[in-house]
C-alpha cells in the first residue's frame, strides 16, 4: 500500500495570498491570517506546524510576534518576509527563534521551498509500512567476512549516540555506511544532512556549516539556518573530513565538545542535538602528523571507527553486487532486468576495480544503456580500461624475497619514487593528471615528491 505524506498546517499571518501557484501546496494546508487577532484565533485552535509572517503587522512588533509564538510552539520553524530593503532586523529574530529572515521579493515556489527546507524532519511518512529490524541494511550488499564485519559494527553502534569515522578508499561506500548508521539509529525518523568538505571553499564552508546573520559578509543579504541546526535532532555526516581547513577543524571540535553552534556574525551560541559521521579516503593519522589536522579532534571523532573494505578485498561480493545493481537499474528505468553472461561475470571478477562499488556500479550502467534490447549483458558491453598492472609492474610485484634480506624502506621508497617519475612523465608534467593516474589526491602526490625527494 502507498505511504501518505503528512501535510504540514501552515499559518501565513499576511493580507495577502503569498504562497499560490505552487506545486508544492500539496505538501502543506495553508491558513491565512490577514490580522494578529484572527492569528491568535487560530493558534487557539489548530496546531500549526510553521508560521509564515509578511511584515508589516499591525499593533505588534516582529520581535514581540516571534517571540509570543515561540512561546506556544517552541519547536516549529517561523519564516519572517519583509520583501523590502530595511535594517538589520533579521539578526534579532533569530536570536528570540525565528527559523529564517527573507528581505527581498521572492516567487511562492521559492518560499515554500524555504519552508520545506525549515520543517525538514516534519516532511516524513506517517503512514509506512512497519520496519522490518535490518531494513537499515539493505544498502549494503554483500556476504564477504569484511562486509559482514562491516554490518555488524554498524549494528552494534547505530543504537547509540557514539561519534562515528567511517575510512576506506573513494567509491567503497561511505555515504551509504553512514545512511545505515542513521537509519539504524533512533534517529531515523529525523533528517540525515550530508556535505562533502572539499566541495566548498573555506569562507563558504563554515556559513554552509554554522549558518549565518543577515549582512553578517558581503552577499549575506538574509539570515540563514546552517547544517548543523537543520540537522537537529538527527545525523550530519561530514565527508571528506581531512580537507576542512584548520581554522575550521577548531571550531567544529567546539561544536563536538559543547553542542552548540556559532551562526556567523552573531555572540550567541545555538544549541544543537546532532550525531555526528565523519568520513575519510586518506589516512588521518598521517595528516595529524603532518600538521595538516588536529590531533584533538581526530580523537573527538574516532570514537567508533568503521572501514569500508575496498572491492578488490571482497571480490566474493561482486556476483551480488552486480544482481542488486542491475535489479535497481531496472526499477529506475522501468525497464525489464537485464542479465548478465558468464563471460561477461568472469570478466568483471578478474578486474581489480580500483574505484570500488561506485565504479561497478557506473561500469553495469553503461552497458545497460548500451546493450540496446539485448536482454543479456556480454564482456562487449562493459567498457572496462585495461587492468591496472603493466607488465613491468606485474613483475616487480613478483619479486622473490632473497635469502639475504632486503632494506625494506629503502626498497618500498625506490618503487614509490619510479611510480611517481613515470607518472609525471606520462602526464607531460601536469601533476594533476598525474595524481589521477596514480589514484591519489594532488596535495598527497606533491607532498610525496617532497619527501621522496622526486624532481618535479
Amino acid at each position: 500500500m502507498p505511504s501518505s505524506i503528512r501535510v504540514n498546517t501552515v499559518l501565513c499571518l499576511a493580507n495577502v495570498e503569498l504562497l499560490t501557484d505552487s506545486a508544492q501546496l500539496t505538501k502543506f494546508r495553508i491558513i491565512y491570517a490577514s490580522s494578529l487577532q484572527r492569528a491568535n484565533d487560530v493558534l487557539g485552535s489548530t496546531v500549526v506546524d510553521a508560521l509564515v509572517v509578511l511584515l508589516p503587522v499591525a499593533a505588534q512588533s516582529a520581535e514581540e510576534l516571534v517571540r509570543d509564538f515561540r512561546a506556544r510552539w517552541p519547536e516549529a520553524p517561523i519564516l519572517v518576509y519583509e520583501p523590502t530593503i530595511t535594517p538589520d532586523g533579521g539578526n534579532e529574530l533569530l536570536g528570540l527563534g525565528g527559523c529564517e529572515y527573507i528581505s527581498r521579493p521572492m516567487p511562492a515556489e521559492e518560499l515554500l521551498e524555504r519552508l520545506s527546507l525549515a520543517l525538514g524532519a516534519r516532511n516524513l511518512e506517517v503512514s509506512s509500512p512497519p520496519r522490518e529490524e535490518d531494513d537499515w541494511s539493505r544498502g549494503l550488499v554483500g556476504s564477504s567476512s569484511a562486509m559482514c564485519q562491516a554490518i555488524e559494527i554498524i549494528r552494534l553502534v547505530g543504537p547509540r549516540r557514539s561519534t562515528v569515522l567511517i575510512t576506506g578508499e573513494t567509491g567503497s561506500g561511505k555515504e551509504v555506511a553512514a545512511r545505515a548508521v542513521h537509519a539504524a539509529s533512533n534517529r531515523s525518523g529525523a533528517r540525515m544532512v550530508a556535505i562533502n568538505c572539499a566541495a566548498l571553499p573555506d569562507n563558504l564552508l563554515e556559513a554552509e556549516l554554522f549558518g549565518h546573520t543577515k549582512g553578517a559578509f558581503t552577499g549575506a543579504v538574509n539570515a540563514r539556518v546552517g547544517l548543523f541546526e537543520q540537522a537537529h535532532r538527527g545525523t550530519i555526516f561530514l565527508d571528506e573530513i581531512s580537507e576542512m581547513p584548520l581554522q575550521l577543524q577548531s571550531k567544529l571540535l567546539r561544536v563536538l565538545q559543547e553542542r552548540e553552534v556559532p551562526r556567523i556574525g552573531s555572540s550567541e551560541p545555538v544549541p544543537v542535538d546532532v550525531r555526528v559521521i565523519a568520513a575519510s579516503n586518506t589516512n588521518l593519522l598521517e595528516a595529524v602528523a603532518n600538521r595538516r589536522f588536529r590531533e584533538d579532534l581526530y580523537y573527538r571523532l574516532k570514537v567508533v571507527v568503521l572501514r569500508m573494505p575496498p572491492l578488490r578485498e571482497r571480490a566474493s561480493d561482486i556476483l551480488e553486487l552486480t544482481e542488486h545493481f542491475l535489479t535497481k537499474l531496472a526499477e529506475q528505468e522501468g525497464t525489464d532486468r537485464k542479465y548478465i553472461s558468464r563471460e561477461a561475470m568472469e570478466t568483471l571478477m578478474r578486474y581489480s576495480w580500483p574505484g570500488n562499488v561506485r565504479q561497478l556500479e557506473h561500469a553495469l550502467e553503461s552497458a545497460v544503456a548500451l546493450s540496446g534490447r539485448r536482454s543479456l549483458l556480454e564482456s562487449g558491453d562493459l567498457d572496462l580500461p585495461e587492468d591496472a598492472l603493466t607488465p613491468d609492474l606485474a613483475r616487480m610485484f613478483a619479486l622473490d624475497l632473497p635469502d639475504s634480506g632486503v632494506n625494506f624502506e629503502e626498497l618500498i621508497s625506490g618503487i614509490e619514487r619510479t611510480l611517481l617519475e613515470r607518472a609525471l612523465a606520462k602526464s607531460g608534467g601536469n601533476k594533476a593528471r598525474a595524481a589521477n593516474m596514480l589514484q591519489m589526491k594532488r596535495t598527497t602526490l606533491i607532498s610525496k615528491f617532497k619527501s621522496l625527494e622526486v624532481c618535479a
